[in-house]
């Protein structure tokens, strides 16, 4: 068994209030989570007006289908919200 773990931190472009950047997180949250039945949530920089650190963790009995899984999950967010990623740590267990 494989557990695929990633942070991913990123800025939100046109969030000018925690009301905008909220409406977006939770859009990204529950859509990746109901696309590709990931772990998902916000885990650091709640506070920040367009900064947000998402967390998602994966299992697998391959890390090369997790590593392709979270691949799938960066491309999707860069297709259909307006971010910027910032940062990307990926860990596999």
């Amino acid at each position: 068994m494989i557990v695929g773990i990633m942070e991913v931190e990123f800025r939100i472009e046109d969030s000018r209030s925690l009301k905008d950047k909220r409406r977006v997180v939770k859009s990204l949250i529950n859509r990746t989570r109901n696309n590709f039945n990931v772990s998902i949530s916000e885990i650091d920089s709640n506070d920040m007006l367009n900064l947000a650190t998402i967390g998602l963790s994966f299992v697998s009995n391959s890390s090369r289908f997790a590593d392709k899984t979270f691949d799938k999950v960066i491309a999707f967010w860069e297709n259909n919200f307006d971010i910027e990623i910032i940062n990307l740590r990926r860990n596999f267990l």
